[in-house]
């Protein structure tokens, strides 16, 4: 089963006043596994795949994930991430690169990336 749902970006941060869309697919074994989350592919994100699929541990079953986390708790912590990037975690190199070298650079692309998903 797939669901389609939208992360609004933080109030107060680069991400605000967009709604960027999301796809969360559950399968036969959720909630034993977690689902898979996934953004557009090419999403524009240090912790997320050039597929789209976002790297976050509460979504991976060997490291955070808990059958109790509930959807709430899933969106919120992608959120989160959205504006706090785990630089632990890289998923995607280009982003990864750019907000440790250049953070203009990183919010220029992260505005513009918000700017498609404005209302």
């Amino acid at each position: 089963m797939n669901w389609s749902v939208g992360i609004p970006g933080k109030a107060g941060t680069m991400w605000e006043g967009a709604t960027y869309p999301l796809t969360i697919a559950f399968t036969s074994e959720y909630p034993t596994k977690p689902p898979k989350c996934k953004f557009d592919a090419g999403f524009y994100h240090p912790n997320v795949y050039p597929s789209g699929t976002v790297c976050l541990s509460i979504l991976n079953e060997d490291e955070d994930w808990r059958p109790a986390l509930t959807l709430k708790q899933i969106l919120l912590g992608i959120q989160e991430l959205l504006n706090t990037p785990n630089l632990d975690s890289p998923a995607q190199a280009e982003a990864f690169h750019t907000f440790k070298k250049d953070k203009a650079i990183y919010e220029n692309k992260v505005r513009e990336q918000a700017n498609k998903y404005m209302k």
